[in-house]
């Protein structure tokens, strides 16, 4: 029988911490193919994600995946991360957290999220603008 990993326990448990600490926890995220978050925000390979309660919506976090909804640049998004792409979980406001080692084993395509359809996936250029609808 294969050894279950304890990171995604790890991250969970750092997440909670944060919560109750009233802290608000990020995630430092290797991106490669299998990770659904918006390019136009990735740098270096890397992305930094807040996952609090109030950045996130419908957020998930089980033993293979982390995926919720976010707002990038004011557009939703649907995030897909796999847990072994997860760099480190911390605090943003102390930096108190864990780094992980990174793993580039890729998991079998059976265990990919679904698709999310989500057209735009650079942030919007420009001044920000609103439309009154009557």
């Amino acid at each position: 029988m294969a050894e279950i990993s304890t990171k995604p326990y790890l991250i969970r448990a750092l997440y909670e911490w944060c919560v109750d600490s009233g802290y608000t926890p990020q995630l430092l995220v290797a991106v490669d193919a299998r990770t659904r978050v918006p390019p136009g925000f990735v740098k270096d390979g890397q992305i930094v994600l807040n996952v609090s309660a109030g950045a996130t919506r419908n957020l998930t976090m089980d033993n293979d995946w982390i995926q919720f909804s976010a707002r990038f640049g004011g557009v939703s998004h649907e995030i897909s991360i796999p847990v072994d792409r997860v760099a480190a979980i911390f605090a943003r406001e102390n930096g108190q957290g864990l780094h992980f080692e990174p793993v580039d084993a890729p998991e079998p395509p059976e265990q990919t999220p679904p698709p999310v359809s989500d057209e735009s996936s650079a942030p919007p250029r420009g001044k920000p603008s609103l439309k009154v609808v009557k």
